[in-house]
C-alpha cells in the first residue's frame, strides 16, 4: 500500500524485518496458486517476513483465506497478522521492526535474565533444594 509505504519511509526507520502486504477482498478474487507463488517467492528472499492481511472487517470469508494460506505454508517461517486499516497496520508494522531491533532485543534479553535471577532469588523453592 503506497500510504503505509510513505508513512513508514517518512519516519526514517530502518526496519530489518520484511512485511508482504495483501488486501484479503482481492485475494478472494485471485487464483490459490497466484497467491501461493507470491507468498512462497516472498519467503525465499526474506527469512524474517510478515504477512499482513488487511480488511475492514474479518468475517467467514476472510478468515478462509487467511485458514488456506496457514494450511499451505504449515511449518514456514510465515507469519500471518491480519489487521484492519492503514494505521493498525503501520503501527503493527513499527512495532515488530522496534522489537526485531538488535538494541531493543538486547534491552530484552537482559530484563529476561535480571527477571529469572530475582524469581529464583526468592522462590521458596529454590532455597528448600539448596538445603
Amino acid at each position: 500500500d503506497h500510504e503505509i509505504s510513505t508513512t513508514l519511509q517518512n519516519q526514517q526507520h530502518r526496519v530489518r524485518v520484511a512485511f508482504l502486504l495483501a488486501d484479503t477482498q482481492d485475494l478472494l478474487f485471485i487464483n490459490s496458486k497466484v497467491i501461493f507463488e507470491r507468498i512462497k517467492k516472498f519467503m525465499t528472499i526474506h527469512r524474517n517476513g510478515f504477512l499482513l492481511l488487511s480488511a475492514a472487517l474479518h468475517g467467514p470469508k476472510e478468515w478462509e483465506v487467511m485458514f488456506r494460506i496457514q494450511q499451505r505454508f504449515l511449518g514456514s517461517n510465515l507469519r500471518i497478522v491480519p489487521v484492519h486499516n492503514t494505521a493498525e497496520a503501520i503501527k503493527l508494522m513499527l512495532t515488530i521492526a522496534k522489537t526485531a531491533s538488535k538494541p531493543y532485543l538486547d534491552n530484552i534479553h537482559y530484563r529476561m535474565l535480571m527477571a529469572k535471577t530475582q524469581i529464583i532469588e526468592q522462590s521458596p523453592v529454590w532455597k528448600m533444594l539448596h538445603h
